[in-house]
């Protein structure tokens, strides 16, 4: 039987899981996630878990925050002042929005703290920091 390496375009079904057990993702009721190995889209960990697996095998990986997300980086944070925000948006905590970075690249930011005058944005990935465990099945090699 055929074992997943490098360069394979696989199907999985998975949920992932913090340390407490509380689920974060999963494909339960949806198609089985779709990725090719070695392409970069899968954080290493998990690609790491996938490859040498057989189709139909399960297993739990258990992903430090390293071959996650990485570790928080507080400066990616930026305190700014509200005036630099939409007058519409009313700014709470873990509110989420599109900015763009000093190259004009779009870039996703979760809003931190609120004051008064002004609002913390945070450009961390929302898992980084996080040491996470992911039951995964391969259900095929395509």
């Amino acid at each position: 039987m055929a074992k997943a390496k490098n360069g394979d375009t696989v199907k999985v079904h998975y949920t992932g899981k913090f340390e407490d057990g509380t689920v974060f993702d999963s494909t339960d009721g949806r198609e089985p996630a779709q990725f090719t190995l070695g392409s970069g889209q899968l954080i290493q960990g998990f690609e790491k878990a996938l490859i040498g697996m057989n189709v139909g095998e399960s297993k739990t990986a258990d992903v430090s925050q390293d071959e996650a997300y990485g570790p928080r980086n507080e400066q990616m944070k930026q305190v700014v002042d509200r005036s630099q925000l939409p007058p519409d948006l009313d700014p709470q905590v873990g509110l989420q929005l599109q900015v763009n970075n000093p190259d004009g690249q779009p870039v996703i930011v979760t809003i931190d703290n609120v004051s008064d005058s002004d609002v913390t944005l945070d450009a961390n990935h929302p898992l980084a920091g996080k040491d996470l465990s992911f039951d995964i099945e391969l259900v095929e090699i395509v």
